[in-house]
């Protein structure tokens, strides 16, 4: 689904990597401000029928003639990149210990992890915790108003898109010392590795595929950005569908 792939590009560069089929479950209803669903609606189905007749076949045939040793690598890759970002935005956050976490993984895989085609950070016991402005802003207290459905770029809110914009003009990353026009086949490329990694989830989607569509990625974004005070409450419930996603 175009959809959800081109939104990990907006809110979290490897959710993909997040799922676990065999604990995958359905959404709970949440009360979501969606104000403009008849419009969102519009622009989710022109996303699916660009997928649908674009993206997916592309993924697919990518993920049949792939080695899944060659496609890990990409995965890797693409996320180290995204480690300074992370970095930057958890110093936003005043978050001593992701910012730790991500100079730690960039430096970890960059050297001994052949310029992060190798996440070998993770055996070093530095997971990876994403992070993104949007979430920045979330922290801060920041609403995320009303859902938004996007052309192309797919589920986000006001909060999240300033954040992207924010993302893409402000917070630095390895990928600005990419020249053109390899940046945008490193880009390309990246869609089409996010999008083939969740082909095997997509028969976990029931029902009216936008409303869970919109339910998955406003409890997701709501999880990431009080996943602190959730983990640390002894009160939390364990069986949160949130904590597999």
């Amino acid at each position: 689904m175009l959809i959800l792939s081109l939104s990990l590009l907006l809110v979290t560069p490897a959710l993909a990597q997040d799922f676990e089929a065999d604990e995958f479950q359905q959404p709970r209803a949440a009360s979501v401000q969606d104000p403009y669903e008849n419009w969102n609606r519009r622009v989710f189905s022109f996303n699916e029928f660009v997928d649908r007749n674009f993206l997916k076949p592309v993924a697919s045939t990518y993920r049949k003639v792939t080695p899944e040793f060659v496609r890990n690598r990409f995965t890797d890759f693409f996320s180290n990149l995204g480690e300074i970002r992370n970095f930057s935005n958890s110093v936003l956050k005043l978050d001593l210990e992701s910012s730790v976490t991500a100079a730690g993984r960039f430096t970890y895989n960059t050297v001994f992890g052949l310029g992060g085609l190798f996440d070998v950070a993770t055996v070093f016991q530095l997971p990876e915790k994403r992070q993104d402005f949007g979430m920045v802003l979330g922290h801060y207290g920041v609403n995320s108003g009303p859902f938004l459905m996007l052309p192309l770029l797919g589920p986000s809110n006001p909060r999240d898109l300033t954040g992207f914009a924010f993302d893409m003009t402000i917070v630095p990353t390895a990928w600005d010392y990419i020249e053109r026009p390899e940046w945008y086949a490193l880009r390309a490329m990246q869609v089409v590795d996010i999008r083939s990694e969740l082909i095997p989830v997509e028969g976990f989607i029931t029902g009216d595929r936008y409303t869970f569509m919109r339910n998955a990625y406003m409890q997701r974004r709501d999880f990431l950005i009080n996943e602190g005070r959730v983990l640390s409450d002894p009160f939390a419930d364990d069986d949160d569908w949130l904590d597999d996603f």
